[in-house]
């Protein structure tokens, strides 16, 4: 069927392949019928970097479609939400009331663009996250046929849309995400790369290197020249850790079953409260120095910052590693597996409900030193539990484990090292007794993939939509402003909940308050200090210490006070939605830097190679971004040659040089 175009004659059968040739709307063109206006508008729009739904619809006496409205997904905005209504799910407002449009007048069957508005009120997606927007969500029919040939019946989803991916250059061309092609394939299975171990593994890291330039890779041999240990991590993760690596979670439970080596990732928190991975190691064994050697490493490559606080499991060897290596860092233990070796040491026990309780309020209900001593002694006394070894060795760690005595340290509301676990577990589950470590190498990569991709979704999220808040005003909106939509709802919770604390004044000297707060139904004592002065104000539960959210009961305060905004000393920046722009490391971050005997040029090079890496990453999105930074490069390059110290510098560092080739050239 002819289309027509401009009054251009286009004789192509495939309406997709036509509508991707164009790059703009114009008042005139034609098409057939509503399912070929709505994919032009679709295309068109998911070219540009926005969603469309269908909008007003005009009949004549017929009942004959005679005009038709496609507008901006963000067009209008949300009506007032039924606060009596109870919701399961509380959708996000998008709406920014953009006047974007595409009119259609239908003539004879013929449906005419009539009238265009594309002006927008918004940012428009990256080409990396049109594969998050609504209307564009879906696999054409050219897209299922690639897939058809390739896959049975028993073909993997995920899989599929990895080759997606590559037939179409990466998982942000496919136009659909990985939930989309749950619905569309079977299950099938991967066949691993082939590929050899030991020096391949090393040559497959130079080859990653190459790549990216920021790739980090360690080894470490024995005394007969023998690799025993691997570490490697990705420029990304570099990235990632200065923005998310105060706190680290460390597991080593799962073992290769090719050469039983540990497979040991570093997982860290995001701003969304996902997983982010830091990097990954092959161990031989749980030795003190082996441990330390990974940790040395690991530093190495982030620059020398030490993490606020690192969860593991119970291990000796990994103990005093980190005591060596990790002396700013806080030692947690990891509780799940505390749990799990309840079941083995005193299963008969924890079987009982009412020790099982008393047993995690130990864990997770103590807020003081003397609440968890008693707690533990009544516990002990109850069950008759004196003589037993495992208990006794439990409480000689208490420090790790117990909240009671690491609330001012934070945690990032942490408690075990599972987020470790749940990417182990994905080793698990494809390791064979034949696989090579390249094979869990590129399945790490998948992880990495999945786990980034994820992380992409909830910024596109955030950056095209709002929480529904329950007062559109004061700390409610400007808290929506400030943290990611899974923040905000740990901030509504605490803030909703100041209602059902009670608040007393026992104390005042003009311009320290000090308050006491029960909630409802519970009987513990918060201590609130608030500095009319200075705004500051602190809680003796410690959740802004420990998690970096202001509680409930600091909250209350802030009401009482009439404030409408969030203090900025409390608003912190790992929780927002700019967590990771413009991030440069500042001096003191590399105080431990200095120590470790870390240059001053090489932490000036890591700063730039932060900022550098963003703006390369932005820049190569498009042709006209790479001329941008191509031609801010040639301009930095001109004012560092004008610059005198810079070129004093330069000077001295060639004549070094050239001093030390003519001193080889002697020697020959």
């Amino acid at each position: 069927m002819d289309y027509t175009c401009q009054g251009k004659i286009l004789e192509i059968s495939d309406k997709e392949e036509i509508f991707d040739a164009i790059d703009e709307l114009k008042v005139g063109m034609e098409v057939s019928n509503e399912a070929e206006a709505y994919n032009l508008c679709n295309t068109y729009a998911f070219r540009k970097g926005f969603s469309i739904r269908k909008g007003n619809i005009r009949r004549d006496a017929q009942n004959k479609v005679r005009q038709r409205d496609y507008f901006c997904s963000k067009e209008g905005f949300q009506s007032d939400e039924d606060l009596c209504e109870v919701k399961k799910v509380r959708r996000l407002d998008t709406r920014t009331g953009c006047k974007a449009l595409i009119r259609f007048t239908v003539d004879n069957g013929i449906w005419k663009i009539s009238h265009i508005n594309l002006d927008h009120n918004h940012e428009f997606a990256k080409p990396e996250e049109r594969q998050f927007l609504r209307s564009g969500r879906h696999i054409p029919r050219v897209r299922a046929g690639i897939l058809g040939p390739k896959v049975d019946e028993s073909t993997r989803p995920t899989k599929s849309y990895s080759y997606l991916g590559k037939k179409f250059g990466n998982a942000e061309n496919v136009g659909s995400t990985n939930k989309d092609c749950l619905n569309y394939l079977q299950r099938n299975k991967e066949e691993m790369l082939e590929g050899g171990d030991g020096q391949s593994l090393i040559n497959y890291f130079k080859h990653k290197q190459m790549e990216d330039p920021s790739f980090f890779y360690s080894v470490q041999v024995d005394q007969f020249n023998r690799i025993t240990n691997y570490f490697w991590r990705d420029g990304r993760s570099k990235l990632d850790y200065d923005c998310f690596g105060d706190v680290v979670c460390f597991d080593t439970t799962f073992r290769t079953k090719k050469y039983n080596l540990i497979c040991a990732p570093f997982v860290g928190v995001n701003h969304h409260c996902k997983n982010v991975l830091f990097g990954c190691a092959f161990v031989s064994d749980e030795s003190t120095d082996s441990f330390i050697w990974l940790f040395e490493t690991f530093l190495e490559s982030m620059g020398y910052k030490q993490p606020k606080t690192i969860f593991t499991d119970v291990g000796n060897a990994m103990a005093n590693a980190i005591v060596v290596m990790l002396r700013e860092t806080r030692h947690r233990l990891c509780i799940w597996h505390i749990s799990k070796n309840a079941t083995q040491y005193i299963g008969s026990h924890y079987s009982n409900h009412e020790f099982k309780e008393h047993f995690n309020k130990c864990f997770h209900d103590c807020l003081t030193e003397a609440e968890f001593e008693a707690t533990w002694n009544d516990l002990i006394r109850k069950f008759n539990l004196e003589s037993n070894s495992w208990l006794q060795e439990l409480y000689s760690l208490r420090e790790k484990w117990c909240p009671a005595f690491s609330l001012d340290t934070f945690t990032a509301n942490i408690r075990s090292s599972n987020r470790g676990e749940s990417i182990t577990s994905t080793f698990h589950q494809i390791s064979t007794k034949t696989m090579d470590l390249i094979g869990l190498v590129q399945h790490y990569e998948k992880k990495t993939k999945v786990v980034r991709s994820a992380e992409l979704e909830e910024d596109f999220r955030c950056k095209n939509g709002m929480p529904h808040l329950r007062a559109n005003s004061g700390i409610f909106k400007h808290a929506a402003s400030e943290y990611t939509i899974k923040m905000y709802s740990f901030f509504e919770n605490e803030l909703m909940s100041i209602f059902g604390v009670r608040m007393i004044e026992v104390g005042n000297d003009g311009n320290q308050y000090i308050y006491e707060a029960i909630e409802e139904g519970h009987p513990r004592v918060y201590i609130i200090e608030y500095n009319s002065a200075t705004s500051m104000v602190s809680c003796s539960c410690k959740l802004f210490e420990s998690m970096g959210l202001l509680c409930r009961h600091a909250l209350k305060v802030l009401d009482l006070k009439n404030f409408t905004s969030i203090p900025t000393r409390y608003i912190e920046k790992r929780w927002t939605k700019g967590a990771k722009k413009r991030i440069v490391e500042s001096s003191h971050l590399y105080e431990s830097s200095y120590k470790m005997g870390k240059s001053a040029q090489s932490l000036r090079l890591s700063e730039l190679m932060h900022e550098g890496n963003n703006v390369f990453s932005i820049g190569s999105l498009c042709d006209s971004g790479t001329r941008i930074v191509k031609q801010k490069l040639v301009e930095a390059m001109k004012l560092l040659e004008s610059d005198e110290e810079t070129t004093s510098l330069q000077g001295n560092l060639n004549k070094v040089d050239d001093q030390f080739v003519r001193d080889v050239l002697l020697d020959n």
